[in-house]
């Protein structure tokens, strides 16, 4: 090194290479954030969910919802996972998809059961807040069930089992599919990973 203020600043043992101000560099900027985008996205979607007027007593509101819930979890799927092909970071994308769907996932079905207890009184154990709905959506997701609230409808029972096995494809089918495009994301930029 000829430059004295650049070898003062040199970290030890770094052999010449640029100093280190205590800045991230790109990786690390980006992975700061995919996590706020993520957080953001998670927190937007729980405000939404409290926010919506999800009060009004409609029948029909309830499958409405499941209905065009499914098909918009199903869209935001393939839209990230053709994002994480052509993003320069696809593992990091991968994972804030993963994120960003099962919030919307887990908001949408605790919307349903919200509404099918304002439909139809007596679905679960007990009656539901939006509060109690998310928790009973994240319990039965998680697979804890602690039995504390319990569809009591056939129509509660149908709802909270098109869940479990919606939440079993989405950990199983979804995370293949992401792994697959991360893989294809990382072909596109010649930083293929090694074969499994």
């Amino acid at each position: 090194m000829n430059d004295p203020a650049a070898a003062r600043d040199a970290e030890p043992g770094s052999l010449g290479r640029a100093p280190h101000h205590g800045w991230p560099g790109p990786g690390r900027w980006a992975a700061v954030l995919a996590v706020a985008r993520t957080v953001c996205v998670a927190a937007g979607l729980v405000t939404a969910y409290y926010l919506l007027p999800l009060d009004e007593r409609r029948t029909g509101a309830g499958s409405a919802l499941l209905a065009g819930g499914l098909l918009a979890v199903v869209l935001v799927f393939l839209w990230e996972a053709r994002a994480i092909v052509h993003s320069p970071y696809p593992r990091l994308k991968a994972v804030e998809a993963l994120a960003a769907t099962l919030a919307l996932y887990l908001v949408l079905f605790a919307g349903a059961y919200y509404l099918l207890e304002r439909s139809t009184p007596g679905s679960f154990s007990e009656p539901l807040t939006r509060t109690d709905a998310l928790y009973f959506t994240l319990t039965t997701f998680s697979t804890v069930g602690f039995g504390d609230i319990t569809a009591r409808s056939q129509t509660g029972r149908v709802l909270t089992m098109l869940q479990m096995a919606g939440g079993l494809m989405l950990v199983g089918v979804a995370a293949r599919v992401l792994a697959g495009a991360v893989r294809a994301g990382l072909r596109r930029q010649g930083r293929e990973p090694p074969p499994e």
